[in-house]
């Protein structure tokens, strides 16, 4: 199943794909900042529980798509890591974005994930999706959730979890075996060069996307 594309193949991307990748991560100079809370199953299991039921809320409300995408929007905000997944999503050229720059793309860049991840998630109505426990990764916990939607089979959503941020918050999201961190990577990585490396455009190009 190929979810979240935009040009390029990167909806193959595996779980596989994440260790390669949490490795990376680990080792890599854009390392997560140490946080003051000891990282725990249940207190993840409890955030992502927090972000489904309001995520469940959304799906059931009826609103507009308009509406849907600002709620998915605080959503993000509220439970993830965003910096974290921001400045990731940027890859190199995030060590030499302003500070200016890095504000005005982690505001663009919230605003764009939370339309495409959104638009997926509307695709949920007269669904719903259930928590079904959390696991020990190396340095992560693992919550794993299941969407039930009508009319098709139930797919694993899985929520990457760390307290690296101060506080327990989502920096990873697979759904379906896609791995939102590396395809999110890869697609802005994508977009930058398309503009030539210039982070301004890129933003303005995610404000539209």
């Amino acid at each position: 199943m190929k979810i979240f594309t935009a040009g390029n193949d990167t909806g193959t991307l595996t779980r596989r794909g994440l260790l390669t990748g949490a490795a990376a991560l680990t080792a890599s100079a854009v390392a997560l900042p140490r946080g003051a809370l000891a990282l725990s199953a249940g207190a993840s299991q409890q955030l992502v529980t927090a972000a489904v039921n309001d995520i469940n809320k959304v799906i059931a409300s009826g609103k507009s798509e308009r509406s849907m995408y600002g709620d998915f929007q605080r959503i993000f905000v509220r439970y993830s890591d965003l910096n974290y997944i921001s400045f990731y999503s940027l890859g190199s050229a995030a060590r030499g974005a302003s500070r200016a720059q890095m504000q005005a793309y982690t505001q663009a860049f919230s605003s764009y994930i939370a339309r495409k991840y959104g638009k997926r998630f509307r695709e949920f109505i007269g669904g719903r999706i259930e928590v079904k426990g959390a696991r020990a990764v190396k340095s992560w916990i693992e919550v794993d959730t299941m969407a039930i939607l009508r009319g098709s089979a139930p797919f694993d959503v899985t929520f990457f979890v760390s307290d690296k941020s101060g506080s327990h918050k989502f920096f990873n999201l697979f759904i379906a075996d896609v791995n939102m961190l590396l395809t999110e990577r890869t697609e802005i990585g994508a977009m930058l060069d398309r503009r030539g490396g210039n982070i301004d455009a890129l933003i303005q190009d995610l404000k539209r996307a």
